[in-house]
């Protein structure tokens, strides 16, 4: 294909006025197609449009009737299937499983997908185009590629792969694999079984034929569904082959079937992640679309400045998915997107975010990660060998303030705050004074030992000593920043006791709660295993886990100044021996009855 066309067609006529007969590839979303890059749909649309294929696609088809799936015809190469940019059950449900109004991803914040979309639309798919190979990605199926522990039916499911009518499995970031995939059909191949970044499956025969010599065997879906210390031994032993330099090939076997996970693909350099980014994105919404697609507008005017995250939170699966190898952009290759930007006539010059899974790892470098990967028997956030230096993000920012039309840069993903030690006063100093409007996002989590080392979080003398710091930086302003802490609620390892030690901490510094979130065990994540199995699936020991009510009063605890939760915060401090902090008394959290006191 020669150059790229200004959106990606979405019909038959979008398809004729490019000289389109057939695509080569047609892509399926949960999610409105929106051309930003922050959209899994445009990024790979783009990127194998950019590789020389003719790409189409069908956003948030509906699933219960044929008309919208047959609307671009059959693909040459293959269907891509994704539930969009979001689980489609994370989407669909909040933390207490009420099931949400609206829809962020849908033009006007309607609900058009269904749940479980990745299976849904490859079930219906595969029912019309039965010889046309499809091919999953994006967070719904990358998370669950192997069996897992489904929250929202409270049970162990097969891997998606075992669910699904699919050829292939696209997991991680996925430019490199889609490409490859389309170019060795194109090249008349049909066993797709060694691409790395990619899980298949092959039949149980098959599979007792082989040598299983170089796989990590783990145990079948039967045991992890059953036994519990199954289930947490298979999710250490698939969570160890997350590198792409010295992981294996993981297997699980299935009832009828084998899945086989490929080691992670090799993370993109920083030019061809330049070349990914540069794409001719247009930032907006399919123009078919008469409402707004609401998830566009807070970052319309964000960029990507690189890919990764080494923190090792137990409750991110972002080691299963972008891996914990930092991947930057070249700073020449931002400057040119947000020139680009600024020239966009929507464009009122604030570039509202750089950033990326944590925002000040940019630049963030280990001499190990090009040729050997990450170790094996250490946490890159705690490794000394790791080069922490901020003078490459101090850079950038620097020259994007100097780009004609830009007046503010701000960093709205939140940084990670045990990076920023005692020498890194001036990188503090410039963030604040520069880059944060009124509040600066942080993630303490929680500050009991416990559960910060449940959580693998730093303790809480590490966020205790960078929000004096921070508050150093306050003094004299006309106009004060505050530091907005995310904070989470119910999270294994976490007693009531706990949850009143946080409850206490933030009435004495002060701190805003809007960030707080229930714990969610999302498939794929250390946490969800020791919700699931009560176990630390590395060391086999037992772990504490709220659920039900317990959760519920945490949650409270959390926001106790809403006289709503007066009743369960009640609850939780008798339940701990602390109705000292039930009264009018100044330290009391609660009054013991009606309206609470005045301040």
């Amino acid at each position: 294909m020669s150059g790229q066309p200004e959106f990606l067609p979405m019909t038959g006529e979008e398809a004729d006025r490019l000289g389109i007969d057939r695509f080569d590839v047609i892509l399926i979303s949960g999610d409105a197609y929106v051309d930003h890059p922050s959209f899994g749909t445009a990024i790979v649309g783009r990127a194998l449009w950019n590789a020389g294929y003719s790409v189409g696609v069908i956003a948030q088809p509906d699933w219960r009737s044929d008309a919208d799936l047959r609307r671009l015809g059959e693909p040459r190469l293959f269907f891509s299937i994704s539930a969009g940019n979001v689980d489609s059950l994370v989407n669909a449900f909040t933390p207490n499983l009420k099931r949400r109004s609206s829809d962020v991803y849908s033009p006007g914040g309607r609900l058009l997908r269904p749940d479980r979309a990745t299976l849904v639309y490859t079930d219906r798919v595969h029912a019309l185009f039965p010889e046309t190979p499809i091919v999953l990605g994006g967070i719904e199926a990358s998370l669950r590629r192997f069996a897992h522990y489904d929250y929202w039916s409270d049970s162990v499911r097969q891997s998606i792969l075992a669910d699904a009518p699919a050829d292939l499995l696209v997991f991680g970031m996925g430019e490199r694999q889609v490409v490859t995939i389309a170019d060795r059909l194109a090249a008349g191949e049909r066993t797709l079984t060694d691409i790395p970044g990619t899980a298949c499956r092959i039949d149980r025969k098959t599979w007792r034929g082989m040598d299983p010599t170089g796989y990590v065997v783990l145990p079948d879906y039967a045991e992890v569904k059953s036994d519990r210390y199954a289930y947490a031994r298979a999710f250490a032993l698939h969570y160890n082959e997350q590198d792409p330099f010295r992981g294996r090939p993981a297997a699980q076997p299935h009832p009828k079937t084998v899945v086989i996970q490929n080691p992670p693909a090799i993370p993109l350099s920083g030019p061809e992640l330049d070349r990914v980014y540069e794409l001719p994105y247009t930032r907006r919404a399919h123009p078919s679309y008469a409402e707004p697609v609401p998830a566009l507008e807070p970052v319309r005017f964000s960029v990507v400045s690189h890919r990764g995250c080494f923190g090792a939170c137990s409750f991110c699966a972002l080691t299963h998915h972008q891996g914990r190898i930092i991947q930057s952009r070249s700073a020449d290759s931002i400057v040119r997107e947000v020139e680009r930007m600024a020239k966009m006539p929507e464009f009122t010059g604030i570039v509202q975010d750089i950033g990326g899974p944590t925002a000040n790892m940019y630049g963030i470098h280990c001499g190990r990660w090009e040729t050997a990967g990450t170790c094996p028997d250490r946490r890159c956030i705690d490794c000394p060998a790791l080069d922490r230096s901020h003078a490459d993000q101090l850079r950038l920012l620097r020259r994007l303030l100097d780009i004609p039309g830009v007046r503010r840069v701000f960093i709205a993903s939140g940084i990670r705050y045990d990076l920023i030690g005692p020498e890194d006063e001036e990188y503090l100093s410039r963030i604040c004074a520069d880059h944060v409007s009124g509040h600066l996002k942080v993630a303490p989590e929680h500050v009991s030992a416990r559960v910060t080392a449940c959580m693998g979080k730093p303790p809480r003398a590490v966020f205790d000593a960078f929000r004096e710091r921070f508050e150093v930086l306050q003094a004299g302003k006309k106009k004060r920043q505050y530091l907005v802490p995310y904070l989470i609620s119910g999270h294994p390892g976490c007693r009531m006791e706990d949850m009143v030690e946080l409850a206490e901490y933030v009435r004495d510094t002060g701190l805003y709660t809007e960030q707080v979130q229930d714990f969610t065990p999302t498939p794929m994540s250390i946490s969800t295993t020791i919700y699931h199995t009560g176990l630390d699936p590395f060391t086999l020991e037992e772990v504490y886990v709220p659920k039900g009510r317990e959760k519920q009063i945490q949650r409270a605890l959390m926001h106790y100044r809403d006289p709503a939760n007066y009743a369960l915060v009640r609850e939780g401090l008798r339940a701990t021996g602390r109705e000292d902090l039930i009264g009018s008394a100044w330290k009391c959290l609660v009054p013991a009855r009606g309206k609470r006191r005045s301040p």
